[in-house]
C-alpha cells in the first residue's frame, strides 16, 4: 500500500550523469532546433546538467521542409563542436539524423548516404497527421538494404492511439521505437503520456531520447514523472548504453 503512494522522480534525477542521447536538435540553423552557435553551446551545457554523457544529435531530413544532406551536417557538426572546444564543453557530440518518411525518402535510400546512429541503426519519423501509404514498403527497403529502423517517438503518433495493434505490427516488421523522455512528464499532453505508458507496460520501447530543441525542453526535465511504469523506463534509458562512442 505504502508503494501506491510513493512520490514519483524528477525526470533529470533518472538519467544519473551517464545518459547517451540519440535524438536531440542541437546543430545550429539548419532545422527547428538551435538557431545559433551559441544556442548549441547553451543547450549543451543544459544538457549536460540534466544527465548527459554524450549526444548523438539528430537534425531533421526533410525534402519538402528541412533539405538537409549529410555533407551540410558533417559541415555543421565540425562547426559544433570546435565551437565546444573553444567553451570548454566536455560532453562529446556526434551526428546522424532524424529521416522524414516520405515519397522523397526512397531517393536518400537510393543515394547510400544514410547518416546512422550508431553502426546500422537509422533514426526515422512521419507525419503527426497520418502514417505514408508507404510505411511499411519503407521500413522493409531499409532492412534490405541493410539498416534497422528506429522510429522516433511512437507516441506522439496519434491516429495510431485508436488502433494500438498498428503498434505491434511496426514490431513485427522489425522496426525499433525510441521513447520521448519529455512524453513521461506530459509535456506533450497526458493522451501521449497515457500511450507511453501503456507501451512501456507492454515492453515495446527499445531506446530513448531527449529530443531537445530548446530551453523550454531542456526545463521540463526539471519535473515529476507522471508515467506508472518507472522500472520499464529505467531498463531503456539504461538500454541507451549501446550507443556510447
Amino acid at each position: 500500500m505504502l508503494s501506491f503512494f510513493k512520490s514519483k522522480p524528477i525526470l533529470k534525477d533518472l538519467l544519473d550523469g551517464s545518459f547517451v542521447d540519440i535524438h536531440s536538435h542541437v546543430l545550429p540553423g539548419i532545422d527547428d532546433g538551435a538557431q545559433t552557435i551559441s544556442n548549441s553551446i547553451e543547450l549543451a551545457r543544459s544538457l549536460e546538467k540534466i544527465g548527459i554523457s554524450q549526444i548523438i544529435t539528430t537534425p531533421h531530413i526533410n525534402h519538402y521542409v528541412w533539405n538537409n544532406s549529410p555533407e551540410i551536417i558533417k559541415s555543421k557538426l565540425e562547426e559544433t563542436q570546435n565551437a565546444f572546444s573553444e567553451n570548454n564543453i566536455q560532453t562529446p557530440i556526434q551526428s546522424a539524423a532524424e529521416y522524414f518518411i516520405d515519397d522523397w525518402f526512397t531517393e536518400h535510400l537510393k543515394e547510400g548516404k544514410l547518416l546512422t546512429l550508431k553502426d546500422n541503426y537509422i533514426l526515422v519519423e512521419m507525419s503527426y497527421l497520418n502514417a505514408p501509404l508507404t510505411l511499411y514498403k519503407t521500413i522493409f527497403e531499409l532492412q534490405v538494404a541493410g539498416y534497422i529502423p528506429v522510429l522516433a517517438h511512437p507516441e506522439r503518433y496519434t491516429f495510431f492511439h485508436k488502433k494500438f495493434d498498428e503498434y505491434k505490427k511496426l514490431k513485427d516488421a522489425g522496426c525499433l521505437f525510441q521513447l520521448n523522455l519529455l512524453a513521461t512528464v506530459e509535456y506533450y499532453g497526458s493522451k501521449i503520456a497515457n500511450t507511453a505508458d501503456e507501451l512501456l507496460k507492454k515492453g515495446m520501447y527499445d531506446f530513448c531520447g531527449t529530443d531537445v530543441h530548446h530551453k523550454n525542453h531542456i526545463r521540463a526535465f526539471d519535473k515529476k514523472v507522471k508515467i506508472d511504469n518507472i522500472d520499464a523506463l529505467k531498463e531503456i534509458i539504461s538500454n541507451n548504453e549501446f550507443f556510447r562512442y
